[in-house]
């Protein structure tokens, strides 16, 4: 089984990133956090936002499949209820890597997402956020994975184990 470390660095392996979720106003929105910690460490990403068409400055477009030249990777940073249809669109346009962002409580993590896309043979990180590994990582991400080490998932999850039965309480993920 693929460790977290594995994952995230396999995912920040790749260059062209999407982030859902990035809102026209920034403050203490984790997707903008995200959205510009990867574009000011050289990725090329785009934002996504059905609702707006320029967000940080950048161009934003209204669904992944809108992106010229596709992505390799997509970081969900929407409410849960919106994961399920951004994992079928990744399915859909073959994209094989998935974050669903969480620093705390839910966040973006949804078990019914998750699941869909392990069972399509995408890899999906449920929980934690980008920023917490590799290059992309600064301190004060640094010390929230530390601090957040309960609810950021150690390992890959199979299909099964991240079937919302198996969830003791709907904002946990088992480690």
């Amino acid at each position: 089984m693929q460790t977290l470390k594995e994952a995230a660095s396999e995912f920040l392996a790749h260059k062209r990133i999407a982030v859902t979720g990035v809102s026209r106003t920034s403050k203490e929105h984790g997707s903008n956090t995200v959205f510009k910690r990867l574009r000011d460490r050289g990725y090329q990403v785009f934002a996504v936002n059905p609702n707006a068409d320029k967000v940080e400055g950048a161009h934003s477009y209204h669904d992944l499949k809108s992106i010229p030249g596709g992505v390799d990777a997509v970081v969900i940073a929407t409410a849960p209820d919106k994961a399920e249809g951004t994992m079928r669109e990744c399915i859909e346009l073959g994209i094989k890597h998935v974050w669903m962002h969480r620093s705390y409580g839910q966040g973006s993590v949804s078990g019914t997402a998750t699941v869909y896309g392990r069972e399509h043979g995408i890899t999906v990180i449920g929980g934690g956020c980008p920023l917490m590994s590799g290059s992309a990582a600064d301190f004060g991400h640094k010390v929230m994975r530390v601090i957040y080490r309960g609810h950021v998932p150690k390992n890959r999850l199979t299909a099964e184990e991240a079937r919302p039965e198996h969830h003791p309480a709907p904002n946990t993920v088992p480690s």
